[in-house]
């Protein structure tokens, strides 16, 4: 449980950093202003939000 809540955390942010950067609100980097690194971003950031809601539902079963 906690390593998908861990694992989803991360890929939630490292989606959100690469929706901005590909959308150019965070420049810097090679990556900024590349449009393909935004779909990457948001598909990485469902699978991380995917996986946090599955470690919720695992946690609200085990304290159940």
């Amino acid at each position: 449980m906690w390593v998908r809540g861990i694992v989803g955390l991360v890929l939630s942010l490292t989606g959100i950093v690469w929706i901005l950067q590909g959308t150019n609100v965070m420049r810097g980097s090679g990556m900024s202003g590349h449009g393909i690194y935004a779909v990457l971003g948001v598909v990485v950031l469902l699978i991380g939000v995917a996986l946090l809601a599955w470690a919720w539902r695992i946690r609200g079963r085990q304290t159940s």
